[in-house]
């Protein structure tokens, strides 16, 4: 498989290191990495937790770039999406999967590469949590635990200490749309964006826990795009 080789590489690690932590000789993984010999479920998972990507984007190819999503991330916690510049978790999820499926349906691809989804509180990629965890450990965000009607309520915003990080990622044209973006949903609750994304096409005609195809996207209206 290519991209398995493309992986490997890019991590700088030898077939030889590459096989020993999936536990499978380096033959066995030269026959796995030339496609000669499939892969089991036990070893995808090995190989996707090494080069930190989900099984779906190993199967598929399509790698996404957590990089840039964290990028996108505190792009958004810049743009005053709320008065305090803190924003619920659950609200942040939905800007990045708006920023994501709006630009694919102006480009045909997505900012992030990240595959979204369908879980009940709406579309999100198996990533964002490990993302946000990450941020939070480099020290670039804090992460609010908060209270609401009984209801267990996570705020997210930047640190000070990381305002000063270039963003280097996101083209112009790319913080434009997000801009847009934020600008729309701006001191709006929470459930309402939870309510837009839940009855967008992409959202309303895929199955629980099934990955969101970003070309559904296509099908709405302009103006529900975001």
């Amino acid at each position: 498989m290519q991209k398995i080789k493309e992986l490997r590489n890019n991590g700088g690690l030898s077939q030889e290191q590459v096989a020993k932590a999936i536990g499978v000789s380096r033959p066995t993984y030269t026959s796995i990495e030339s496609g000669k010999q499939e892969l089991s479920l036990d070893e995808a998972k090995k190989l996707a937790t090494l080069f930190g990507i989900g099984v779906d984007e190993l199967s598929s190819g399509n790698i996404s770039n957590l990089q840039k999503y964290k990028q996108m991330i505190i792009t958004f916690l810049r743009m005053n999406v709320s008065s305090d510049g803190k924003i619920p978790k659950t609200k942040l999820a939905k800007l990045l999967y708006l920023a994501d499926f709006a630009w694919f349906y102006e480009h045909l691809e997505s900012m992030s590469g990240m595959q979204y989804r369908k879980i009940a509180y709406g579309p999100v990629p198996d990533v964002f949590f490990r993302a946000l965890d990450e941020l939070e450990s480099d020290g670039k965000i804090n992460i609010d635990h908060k209270n609401e009607n009984g209801k267990e309520c996570f705020l997210v915003s930047e640190l000070a200490s990381n305002k000063n990080e270039k963003i280097q990622t996101i083209s112009v044209e790319e913080k434009s749309l997000m801009k847009k973006i934020a600008g729309k949903w701006k001191n709006k609750k929470t459930q309402e964006i939870v309510n837009f994304t839940h009855n967008q096409l992409p959202y309303s005609l895929c199955r629980e826990n099934e990955l969101i195809p970003y070309e559904l996207i296509t099908q709405e209206d302009p103006g529900l795009v975001y």
